[in-house]
């Protein structure tokens, strides 16, 4: 279970996609609030991404926060409480300070992150371990960072199999993800029928996953891009998360 709560702040985050030719994907005071269930019935927890602007070192940033936890039967058996935290620049999306502190199942991280990209170097603090770390980079964006820099990228005119890469800065390494697009889709939603985007995660072999996961996106296919969806196949049964709220959007939500 804990691979796959993992597996949906990573992905889910660095998933939503957008062009911003004509107008910004997000906002100031944009919400999303999204239901998490077992095999589709079953409520497994609830994540909420949030950004707001604020100040950090005397410059405008934008300060954006997710966190997610287990609940119902499921906490139970594996109880979950992940809090996220990143500041970056408002223009260019780079990363100046990443937060970590996650509880699932006992298993415990608690680290700070910040990026000096003059020197290109990440300076990372670990609470849990009681060890500081200083790792050397090149372009590369934090688990939270990355939501909002791909939703600047052009994606109208892709095709189907073309993938897009990042790179992630997560637990003081960088790691490399591919998002592989798989098509469009009319997807039935509590909200009415939604255009979407449907792409899969595709990571490294020999790190945190397998080559390629069971895990599929759907994505907004309007001016926004947030994630409306993720399915997550297990072993036995899957897990889901779907939109539940949304407030503070920058461009109007398109139904059918």
């Amino acid at each position: 279970m804990k691979k796959y709560i993992l597996l949906f702040f990573t992905f889910f985050f660095c998933a939503a996609l957008s062009s911003q030719e004509k107008s910004k994907a997000f906002k100031s005071g944009e919400r999303l609030r999204y239901k998490m269930s077992y095999s589709g019935f079953l409520r497994a927890g609830t994540a909420i991404l949030e950004v707001d602007e604020k100040e950090l070192n005397g410059k405008k940033v934008f300060h954006t926060k997710g966190s997610g936890w287990t609940s119902g039967m499921i906490k139970w058996f594996f109880e979950v409480d992940d809090k996220y935290e990143s500041y970056f620049d408002k223009d260019t999306i780079k990363p100046y300070l990443f937060k970590r502190k996650i509880n699932e199942g006992g298993y415990k991280k608690h680290r700070i992150t910040s990026f000096n990209h003059v020197s290109n170097r990440a300076y990372t603090q670990d609470f849990t371990l009681q060890k500081d770390t200083s790792v050397a980079f090149f372009n590369v964006q934090d688990m939270l960072s990355s939501f909002y820099y791909l939703r600047g990228r052009d994606v109208k005119s892709m095709k189907k199999g073309e993938e897009i890469a990042i790179d992630m800065f997560m637990d003081s390494q960088v790691y490399p993800f591919k998002l592989r697009f798989l098509g469009r889709e009319l997807l039935k939603t509590k909200f009415g029928k939604i255009n979407t985007m449907i792409f899969r995660p595709l990571v490294q072999s020999g790190r945190i996953f397998k080559a390629q996961e069971s895990v599929t996106l759907w994505i907004t296919d309007d001016a926004n891009k947030i994630p409306i969806k993720m399915k997550a196949d297990l072993a036995v049964g899957s897990l889901r998360a779907d939109l539940e709220q949304y407030k503070g959007l920058a461009n109007p939500f398109i139904k059918k």
